[in-house]
């Protein structure tokens, strides 16, 4: 991806390495945000997932909502909705990334951080096995043998453990899915989970007045710090994602896939330093099998492309 120099109207452009440089600094920001989400989660834990999930939906999108109206963008939402077969594919990748958040959030209020970390891990290689799968991609030898060496790790674990790992597995494919259906409907970022969001929201506010009607929701049952941290919900998915966007303008798509591999490193050490789950010898042989898949796979992708250069 092409660097981008957003100087200030009338003013010199950034130079290009202090373009990378905040570039890099959005980056960490936003795979760094990713990376601690399962602390925030771990706060909410005596709140039910669901509850979470719409409460994520809702303020994510009034606060999307409310930034896409500050910006002026209105214009592309409502591109958006009158174009049904846009509109269709982005109903789907509604259903996938909720589906994904909710597993998510359920995995690690139910101590299975580590799991979501190894599925954030793999799916690169789920996105090498749908590309070739549905969008006819050819594999290097390399990347073949990271896929492989994913495939046999996940088969360690499951013989070691003596259960397959299904919410890794599941996380990876939501999220694999996800991407596809994404790049099948092109839409921003930003005013593609407005979309997202929109399609969901009145389900997700149903339930949480469903929820407050019975006396059984949590928002206003505490305290108003916590009413906030649920609130807060909004501004953690739609900050990073900004942050990933502006990130994405700045820098090369090799050097953001890199980085990538910042939010399930520090899941996976929050996972096992901070909460303390079983950490196996089937775990450590697994975790080394996918990490060596990466850095085959990104050696691979990262000398194509200065090839291609």
């Amino acid at each position: 991806m092409s660097q981008t120099t957003d100087g200030p109207v009338g003013g010199p452009a950034p130079l290009p390495d202090r373009t990378a440089l905040i570039g890099g600094f959005y980056a960490v920001g936003a795979f760094g945000t990713w990376g601690v989400l399962p602390i925030y989660f771990k706060i909410m834990e005596a709140t039910l997932p669901a509850e979470i999930l719409a409460h994520r939906i809702v303020w994510s999108a009034i606060l999307v909502g409310l930034m896409l109206k500050f910006l002026g963008r209105w214009r592309e939402v409502l591109a958006i909705l009158e174009n049904r077969r846009l509109l269709m594919w982005l109903c789907v990748s509604s259903l996938l990334l909720s589906g994904n958040w909710m597993l998510f959030i359920w995995a690690v209020t139910n101590g299975h951080i580590l799991q979501g970390s190894l599925g954030y891990y793999i799916n690169p290689m789920v996105n090498v096995v749908l590309g070739v799968l549905l969008l006819g991609e050819r594999l290097s030898h390399a990347q073949w043998v990271a896929v492989g060496l994913s495939a046999a790790g996940v088969g360690v674990l499951a013989l070691g453990v003596g259960e397959f790992p299904w919410i890794a597995v599941s996380l990876a494919l939501l999220f694999g899915f996800y991407g596809y259906v994404r790049k099948t409907a092109p839409a921003g970022a930003a005013t593609g989970l407005f979309v997202e969001t929109l399609v969901v929201v009145l389900p997700a506010l149903g339930y949480l007045m469903y929820l407050g009607w019975n006396g059984v929701g949590a928002f206003g049952a505490t305290s108003v710090s916590y009413d906030l941290l649920l609130v807060f919900g909004g501004v953690i998915t739609a900050s990073p994602l900004i942050m990933f966007t502006a990130a994405a303008r700045r820098l090369r798509y090799a050097t953001v896939g890199l980085f990538q591999y910042l939010a399930p490193t520090m899941q996976f050490l929050v996972a096992v330093f901070l909460y303390d789950e079983v950490f196996t010898d089937a775990h450590k042989i697994t975790f080394c099998m996918i990490w060596l898949a990466l850095a085959i796979y990104s050696a691979d992708t990262f000398m194509g492309r200065r090839r291609a250069v």
